[in-house]
């Protein structure tokens, strides 16, 4: 049907606004279609960063670190645009994932991805997956690179490639890292003046204190309040089951209580809250799984674990399509990989998105401008092009290499 304007009807301000940005839009589209279509990676540099903690320590389960090891990745094109990424596993013994193992891998795929087109992120990930096989933490930071770029290219912040705006600000919670039971329940207090009205609390350490650490912290809770106790893989099964029977009337969520996924199904049996499985989550194929046989009612989903957004994307309309609630994060990280989790995070349905996390927050140095604004324990990302963060070079210092 062809669209007929009413000539002799003088337009409207607003409506002759709307009719000439449409005009630039597509004039924009068409002169600079040839343009991207022919962009290349003309340069990567990969950078290395400390994060240390505001809190003098970030503690879970049976780990404690004061500071963590994130790369950052910078892909310029022969366009002059470059697109940042970035990678920040916890630690060497949270996942299969280390930082120096992060830059020996792009240090292995980076040069041979010269002269391909950033903007084809299907492509780029078949040709990351052909170089190297596994190592998603390792890609994710080329492929959130990639999607930086395709943002700036057309113009357009990520959480509208992504699929739109589909919730206007991202709830996070706040970690209340593993502590005695009293200074856990104490920090949980301040971060409820800041605002926030979600928390994660760090117990898979001792079952007996851990019991203590639940009931403590969730004695603060007041109306509204949500809290999940995060095992990070701490307990085994017969601890579990033994802990989930002395916590069965205290309203709260439980994650990942065990290293396998037939260890959490098994205590899942035992317990009477809903379940957040996390680190066992490394594949569409668990997932599936983990619908079918009931698992769990939730799933926290890391974008570096699954190799990046690109990857994610599957996750995300898959857990939509099954009903299964996300919290989006990543392993760790700063502004770039915040910015990162607040725009993919941007493209869930609210009824979808559990939570999740600020890493920038925990750390004192910044690495880059840009992040996402933070107000009454929720995030929103910049509207500016790309993840809208630029790195700041002189935290970053000289690469650690160059293609």
């Amino acid at each position: 049907m062809a669209i007929v304007y009413n000539k002799s009807k003088p337009l409207s301000l607003g409506a002759m606004t709307v009719r000439l940005l449409a005009y630039s839009v597509f004039a924009f589209s068409i002169n600079n279609l040839e343009r991207v279509s022919a962009m290349k990676i003309r340069k990567i540099s990969v950078y290395q960063v400390d994060l240390p903690m505001i809190e003098g320590a970030y503690s879970w389960s049976n780990q404690s670190y004061a500071a963590f090891d994130s790369t950052v990745v910078a892909i310029e094109t022969d366009e002059g645009l470059t697109g940042v990424g970035e990678t920040c596993p916890l630690g060497s013994s949270y996942l299969p994932a280390f930082a120096e193992g992060a830059r020996a891998g792009l240090a292995e795929i980076a040069p041979r991805l010269v002269g391909e087109n950033p903007l084809d992120a299907g492509r780029i990930n078949d040709r990351m997956d052909l170089l190297l096989k596994g190592h998603p933490y390792i890609k994710s930071a080329i492929d959130m690179a990639c999607w930086d770029l395709l943002g700036k290219s057309c113009e357009q912040p990520v959480y509208r490639l992504l699929g739109g705006m589909r919730q206007d600000r991202v709830k996070l919670f706040k970690v209340v890292t593993r502590q005695s039971p009293a200074a856990m329940a104490e920090k949980l207090r301040a971060y409820k003046e800041q605002g926030f009205r979600q928390f994660q609390m760090k117990v898979g350490a001792d079952p007996d204190i851990d019991i203590e650490r639940i009931f403590r912290v969730s004695a603060e809770l007041t109306d509204g309040d949500v809290l999940n106790a995060d095992a990070n893989t701490g307990w085994r099964q017969h601890e579990a089951i033994r802990v989930v029977k002395e916590i069965r009337d205290v309203d709260l969520y439980l994650e990942q209580p065990c290293l396998t996924y037939e260890q959490c199904l098994t205590v899942r049996k035992h317990c009477s809250q809903p379940m957040i499985l996390d680190e066992c989550m490394d594949s569409i194929e668990v997932l599936i799984r983990g619908w079918r046989d009931g698992a769990m009612d939730a799933i926290n989903l890391k974008l570096n674990r699954v190799g990046g957004m690109t990857k994610a994307v599957l996750f995300r309309d898959l857990c939509i399509q099954l009903g299964i609630v996300m919290t989006v994060e990543d392993s760790w990280g700063g502004e770039i990989a915040t910015s990162a989790i607040a725009h993919f995070a941007h493209s869930l349905p609210q009824e979808f998105h559990f939570q999740s996390s600020a890493f920038h927050e925990y750390s004192f140095v910044d690495i880059a401008d840009g992040a996402p604004t933070i107000e009454n324990g929720y995030m929103r990302a910049s509207d500016r092009p790309g993840l809208g963060v630029e790195p700041r070079m002189d935290v970053l210092g000289e690469p650690v290499f160059t293609t």
